[in-house]
Order: C-alpha cells, then sequence, then structure tokens
C-alpha cells in the first residue's frame, strides 16, 4: 500500500509539473512593434491646416491626428517642431514658426505652447513623441513673410547662406554645431519627449543656378580656415566629417541628459549606388555629405529609419532588396523601422500607389529579420483616408495593439511585477480590474492579459490609467485569466501579476 501510494504521488507532481510547463508556454505576450507617422509642419503640409489658425483650432486639428493614430492603433508620432531655424514651441533660442501664426516671432493666441500640449496628449492616449528637427535648414521657399529679428537668418548672417531658393546654416561653422546643439538639448531637457529625430536633410539637395548648372554650398570661408588651421582633409571629406561630429555630439549629448530619449535618424534610403548590387539612384554620399553607413555603424543612434520609398517591383531602387540590405549592416543591434511613402496611396499629383502596396511593404518588414516596425510619410494620407489606407491599416496588419520594441543598450533592467486585483460590480456583474506599481516608479504603459474562450487577448494602456472594466460581461463571459504588467520608458516589461478572480 505503501509503495501504490508513492507511485500515486509521483504521477500527480509529474502532471502538475506537466501542467506548470503548459502553463508557462501559454503566458501570453504582446506583440512588438513601432508604428509612427511622420507630422510635417514646414509648408503646412499635415498640420496646422493653414498658418494663423486661432488657438482652439489649433488644438483640435492637433487632437484629431493624435486621436487617428489611437484608431489606427499607432504607438508613436514623430512631430516637426523645428522646420526652418524656428520654434513650433516656446523657445528663447529661436522665433515661433510662420507656419504656425502667419508670422515669424508671433506667439500664438490665446497663449499655449503646441509642444507642451502635444506631449501631453500623446502620452494620456499612450502614444510615444518623438520630435524632429532640421538642424541646418534655415528658410524654405513656401515661407512668405520677413524673418523675426531674432531668426539666425537676421541675428546671425555669417552661419546662414542663401543656397538656391532656400537659406542654410553652414554646418562648417562651429557656431552652427553649437547652436543647433543647444536648441534640440533645450527641448529635451524641458519637454518630456521619447525621442529626438532628424531627417534626410544635412547638407541640402543640390540646387541648379540661373544658368542651369549645380552650384556648390557656399563654404569657402570656413573650410579655409580649416585648412589654414592644419586641417587635412578634401572638401568633400570635411563636409562629411562635420556632419559625423555634429550626429555624435548631439547622440552623446542626449545620453548624458536623458538616456531614455532615442536618437532616430531618416536618411534617403539609398546609401549609395551599388549598395547592395543593383542599386541604383541618389548618391546621399557625395551629395548630401551623409555617411549614413558609419553613423549606423558606430552606434551613434537608437533607431534606424531609411527612407525606403519606392515599390517592391522597383527593381533599381527595390524596398524588399534595400531593406534586408540596411538590415544586414546593423551590426549593432539598434532598432530598424523603415519609413514607408504611404503619402503616394491614391497621390493626386500622379504615379498614385495601391493601399495594397503598403500593406505588403509592412509584411516584408515583419518578414526580415532585424526590422520591427515601420514609419509612415505622412499624417495627411491618413487624416484623408487615400484608397482606403487608414481601413486597411486598422483592419488588417494594424488590428491589434502593439508595443515599441524594446531598446536594451538604454536599460534592460524590467519594473518591478505589479499587484492587481479584479472586483465585480454588484449590479451589472462586470469586472473592473484595478492594479499598483510594484515599486514608487510609475510605469510608462500597463499591459492588461485576458485570457477568454478564444485564447488572450491584450490592452495597452497608458502609465497614468489604474484600472480597466471589462464591460459588458456576465457570469458566462467572464475572462478565464487575467494578468497584468508594466512597461517602461525603454520598452522592458515586468513579471506578470495574475488576478485572482472572484
Amino acid at each position: 500500500m505503501p509503495v501504490l501510494r508513492i507511485i500515486l504521488l509521483l504521477c500527480i507532481l509529474a502532471g502538475c509539473q506537466s501542467c506548470a510547463k503548459a502553463q508557462t508556454a501559454a503566458e501570453p505576450s504582446a506583440m512588438r512593434e513601432f508604428r509612427a507617422v511622420w507630422v510635417a509642419t514646414v509648408a503646412n503640409i499635415d498640420w496646422p491646416s493653414k498658418p494663423g489658425l486661432a488657438t482652439d483650432a489649433q488644438k483640435k486639428e492637433l487632437l484629431a491626428i493624435l486621436d487617428k493614430c489611437v484608431e489606427l492603433n499607432l504607438n508613436a508620432v514623430v512631430f516637426q517642431i523645428r522646420p526652418t531655424a524656428d520654434a513650433l514651441y516656446k523657445s528663447d533660442l529661436e522665433p515661433w514658426s510662420e507656419y504656425l501664426t502667419g508670422k515669424q516671432g508671433k506667439a500664438p493666441e490665446p497663449f499655449y505652447d503646441p509642444l507642451q500640449f502635444a506631449v501631453d496628449e500623446a502620452h494620456a492616449r499612450g502614444l510615444e513623441m518623438h520630435v524632429w528637427f532640421n538642424p541646418y535648414r534655415a528658410r524654405h521657399p513656401s515661407t512668405k513673410g520677413e524673418n523675426a529679428p531674432n531668426h539666425v537668418v537676421k541675428s546671425r548672417p555669417d552661419l546662414a547662406k542663401k543656397y538656391g531658393k532656400h537659406y542654410w546654416l553652414d554646418p562648417g561653422e562651429p557656431d552652427t554645431q553649437k547652436h543647433s546643439l543647444n536648441v534640440i538639448l533645450d527641448v529635451v531637457k524641458r519637454y518630456d519627449i521619447d525621442g529626438a529625430h532628424l531627417d534626410d536633410y544635412f547638407y541640402p539637395y543640390k540646387e541648379n543656378g540661373p544658368d542651369g548648372k549645380v552650384l556648390d554650398f557656399p563654404d569657402e570661408p570656413a573650410y579655409k580656415r580649416y585648412v589654414a588651421g592644419g586641417g587635412k582633409l578634401s572638401r568633400d571629406d570635411w563636409r562629411r566629417e562635420n556632419v559625423n561630429v555634429f550626429v555624435k555630439d548631439l547622440y552623446n549629448a542626449i545620453k548624458a541628459e536623458k538616456k531614455w530619449v532615442k536618437l532616430g535618424i531618416s536618411p534617403f534610403g539609398i546609401a549609395r549606388p551599388g549598395k547592395p548590387e543593383g542599386i541604383a539612384g541618389y548618391d546621399q554620399y557625395t551629395q548630401l555629405y551623409a555617411d549614413a553607413e558609419k553613423w549606423l555603424r558606430e552606434g551613434w543612434l537608437d533607431y534606424w529609419t531609411p527612407q525606403l520609398y519606392w515599390r517592391i517591383d522597383q527593381k533599381q531602387q527595390s524596398y524588399p532588396v534595400l531593406l534586408k540590405w540596411w538590415a544586414s549592416v546593423n551590426t549593432k543591434g539598434r532598432n530598424f523601422w523603415p519609413g514607408n511613402f504611404t503619402g503616394k496611396v491614391s497621390d493626386p499629383e500622379g504615379s498614385p500607389w495601391n493601399s495594397a502596396e503598403i500593406v505588403n511593404q509592412i509584411k516584408l518588414t515583419r518578414e526580415t529579420p532585424g526590422s520591427t516596425g515601420n514609419v509612415h510619410f505622412s499624417m495627411r494620407a491618413f487624416m484623408q483616408n487615400r484608397g482606403g489606407i487608414s481601413d486597411v491599416l486598422k483592419n488588417g496588419p494594424y488590428k491589434t495593439q502593439a508595443l515599441v520594441p524594446a531598446s536594451p543598450w538604454l536599460d534592460s533592467k524590467a519594473p518591478a511585477k505589479p499587484s492587481a486585483r479584479a472586483d465585480k460590480g454588484a449590479l451589472t456583474g462586470a469586472l473592473t480590474i484595478s492594479w499598483k506599481p510594484g515599486d514608487s516608479e510609475e510605469p510608462w504603459q500597463w499591459v492588461v492579459y485576458t485570457q477568454g474562450k478564444s485564447g488572450w487577448t491584450y490592452k495597452v494602456l497608458p502609465g497614468s490609467k489604474s484600472s480597466l472594466t471589462l464591460a459588458g460581461v456576465n457570469e458566462d463571459s467572464h475572462p478565464q485569466s487575467v494578468m497584468v504588467s508594466a512597461v517602461d520608458r525603454c520598452g522592458n516589461e515586468s513579471g506578470k501579476a495574475l488576478v485572482k478572480m472572484p
């Protein structure tokens, strides 16, 4: 009899262990994918719809953009706040933008700070807010009014050089580098942003003069001083080094201030013609003096968003070919989130794409090891639902929410496991799940996992939330299990707290 009992006990223990293993194997997890959209302010592309709108109208438009992002299950916004050495936020360094108020240097009326408003409202909706700077562009042809007295074109004409139809800050001038760094760091220090973002405008795209010949950028004085001081680099290499130094210094300065603020760069999608073999097109290395590979190789960024603005079947600029190549050279394992030309869907200006092109590009991104998200240009396509693109995404690849992929080189320590409980409404029978942080620090987000008859589902909520009511449930539809986890600013997820069901 004792022997039988022992055998029976061993069988039970083995069964329990099997169950435990099954539970572990079945533990839910949220999808990880960066889903972002550029909100361009230069020339009023996306926001505000026109210069000089009243404050309430500006706020209404911005809230509509953020709400659309939530509707589409996006998780980040890349918001342009410095298009032409101006500011769409309160700044002591540069004047208010003409694109905002209709007159450069004029503050919104009634006064508000658009960036603070955008950060607060994005975070309340669980969206990361990445702010987008143009480090060198000083005046755009779409600008109609006079520059304000404190704009760099007037205050520092030695730094702002006229080039074709634009004005451009000279990257070879040390004071240019210092000024643009100070502008960006000022924002990093004063606002609770999640990322700082640079696009493909370093040295300007080449422009032609009245005679049709390509203009050279007017940086001869700075280069002559460099040579006179013993510099040995050729003018082209010197230009590239100017940009390299800026990118490196910016990355280090941001990390010294707030290590969790991500630096992202979205260069032109082709590093150089022939990389990889068969790729042809614009050479940013020789034309923009952007050594994009070097920044990626050196790890001077936290995410990489080359603008892969071509169709899948466009052989010499093929989206999947470039996607795989960029993934292969990302030796530091930084977040790789390619940019997509979503605005080409039903483009009224010609050569429109079908919405299926973007869906298929997202599919290819997901299938390519090392690429974990996409950034869409630009918000206008979503607001207009061009070619049904918004409907297609929210009913297709973006049907469920996703967490932003983690950045373990910034911080790999997971937050403490929260505590959580469930309470049943006396009248409705609805379950309310409530939770508290496992320590004193409020998480960036919460994930509430629920297990029903069809399996696990989840909901991602802002860190400011502390409860979730599962509306309309009854005894037959109560979830079988509920788990709650915390997520920090670097994307680390805590252990999951199993909720005791009432």
